[in-house]
């Protein structure tokens, strides 16, 4: 087997195993499925553009990353996944903080992504521009899924609390597209170099 073979392999042994895990008895099918879509609309995103599009392996990792935040937090819900049910009661914190988790990946793996995607598509190269562009795109995805949480909030009324996750923080909002900035702005500083040697060896930067 091909070493690019193998890591595929890998790569969608670890999201169906999660995923299937996620599946079993969650606490409640609908939240489920709200949390778990993004991770499928990957996968099916990675299918489609595998051979037309390949990725660096520094993306497609941590696609799978965020995949699997996004599949535990529609296993439990965000507000009660139990590792962080445990912090938040070992440190007397108000509430389970899992969901910031959840959007400093939303900041962090879409920075790696939508890089790679700007500077293979479009005259853009590593600089100042770049990083303000990409940051951008994260706090437009960010801010585009607090939209959709608020239209499925409308749309199902009190059904779409857990996927909400707010547990009564008034800037919860707020609090979530801030950490989608940290996240992208530190995964541009710890993985840039890393990423642009991954691009190089691939004759795509």
């Amino acid at each position: 087997m091909k070493q690019s073979n193998y890591y595929s392999f890998l790569w969608l042994s670890i999201f169906s195993t999660v995923f299937v895990w996620s599946g079993i008895k969650p606490h409640d099918y609908f939240t489920w499925l709200l949390e778990v879509f993004p991770a499928v609309l990957g996968l099916m995103a990675i299918v489609i553009t595998r051979r037309t599009f390949p990725l660096t392996p520094l993306a497609y990792w941590l696609i799978l990353i965020h995949s699997i935040i996004l599949m535990v937090g529609g296993h439990y819900t965000y507000a009660e996944v139990p590792l962080f049910n445990w912090l938040r009661d070992a440190f007397a914190q108000g509430r389970n903080d899992y969901d910031k988790v959840g959007h400093f990946a939303q900041g962090f793996v879409p920075a790696i992504v939508a890089r790679e995607i700007l500077i293979r598509t479009s005259p853009l190269k590593s600089g100042k521009w770049l990083t303000f562009l990409v940051i951008c795109v994260c706090l437009a995805i960010s801010a585009f899924y607090e939209l959709i949480e608020w239209w499925m909030a409308v749309a199902s009324g009190t059904a779409a609390e857990a996927f909400l996750g707010t547990q009564g923080y008034v800037w919860d909002t707020q609090s979530d597209m801030s950490f989608a900035l940290v996240g992208a702005v530190s995964s541009l500083i710890i993985l840039r170099k890393i990423h642009d040697r991954q691009l190089a060896a691939r004759g795509l930067s």
